[in-house]
């Protein structure tokens, strides 16, 4: 039990004193009034047995700490290699998606190469009609002139 060095039993003392052999009125330390300063005690090397018994706890202690460092990395890399799995099964997902949407591009370019004749023919209907329209506005155009002449000429 550690104790104060001011703070001392009278039994204690006694005890001590009388260990050394010297009187109980001569070992009292001076008293002093400074609160500030503190005595030493001599330091105590803890017996063999406590520092074998403290070193087994501190390598159990250090085994116990490196064996949850190493299964933390382990469980990291672990988790990676899920991680790596799952990117990959959704790489192929995408290829596959990938492949679909190529089929269905070439299916559809296909349909509209087949398509193509009648757009074409469409477009020379349309190009034929515009004609027609432009004929028919020329010639409505020219009848309105010929009725007008033929106005004229009847009110003659």
């Amino acid at each position: 039990m550690r104790r104060h060095p001011r703070i001392r039993s009278s039994a204690g003392l006694g005890m001590a004193a009388a260990a050394e052999g010297v009187p109980e009125t001569h070992r009292e330390e001076p008293v002093r009034d400074d609160a500030a300063v503190e005595t030493a005690e001599e330091a105590k090397e803890p017996a063999e047995a406590d520092i074998t018994e403290l070193c087994r706890d501190m390598f159990s202690k250090m085994a116990t700490y490196l064996t949850g460092e190493l299964t933390a990395t382990s469980e990291d890399y672990k988790l990676l290699e899920n991680m790596n799995k799952l990117t990959s099964l959704k790489y192929l997902e995408m290829k596959d998606i990938a492949i679909n949407i190529s089929r269905n591009l070439k299916d559809l370019n296909q349909k509209y190469a087949g398509l193509q004749p009648y757009l074409d023919q469409i477009n020379v209907i349309e190009e034929q009609v515009a004609a027609l329209e432009q004929a028919a506005y020329k010639l409505d155009a020219y009848s309105k002139k010929l009725e007008a002449k033929y106005k004229k000429l009847e009110k003659r």
